[in-house]
């Protein structure tokens, strides 16, 4: 069976989430505007800095609870990193489409809003709650995606 929009454009992002170098959670994230893709991102460390792959997660070491002190990881999130590459390229994100693996953290739900982001659809809940605070107060929609079950 075709897939919906949804069920591809989430595929896409679990093919960019194979890319990230975290060793926590492999998370892609895919912008998409009247149906085109106009940039991804993978979590991962900053540019030319080493990957948790190679050195290990100060997260872990630390016992540092999933969906807290953000700060404290090494990784650049998938859906910063694919804001930055759409900035790099002069690609204007605005009233867009953000498809995530994840849930999109506060730190994240912060730069979509800025972004113009028109709405958010992700996978995976994550232990985040306020950034569905923010996106709700700031008017963006967000949907939890649900995989359709075709009956063959």
């Amino acid at each position: 069976m075709r897939p919906t929009l949804d069920e591809y454009f989430m595929e896409i992002a679990t093919i960019v989430a194979k890319r990230s170098t975290c060793l926590r959670n492999q998370v892609g994230a895919v912008i998409v505007k009247d149906k085109r893709i106009l940039s991804t991102g993978y979590n991962g460390a900053p540019r030319n800095l080493e990957h948790c792959l190679d050195i290990g997660c100060i997260r872990q070491q630390n016992n540092i609870a999933s969906g807290t002190r953000h700060e404290l990881c090494r990784a650049v999130h998938a859906e910063q990193n694919a804001i930055i590459q759409a900035a790099l390229h002069g690609v204007s994100i605005e009233n867009a489409i953000v498809y995530c693996t994840h849930q999109p953290c506060i730190l994240c739900a912060k730069m979509l809003i800025n972004s113009r982001i028109e709405k958010v659809v992700f996978g995976t809940v994550y232990p985040d709650k306020e950034s569905l605070v923010f996106f709700d107060k700031a008017g963006v929609k967000v949907e939890q995606f649900t995989p359709i079950t075709h009956e063959q």
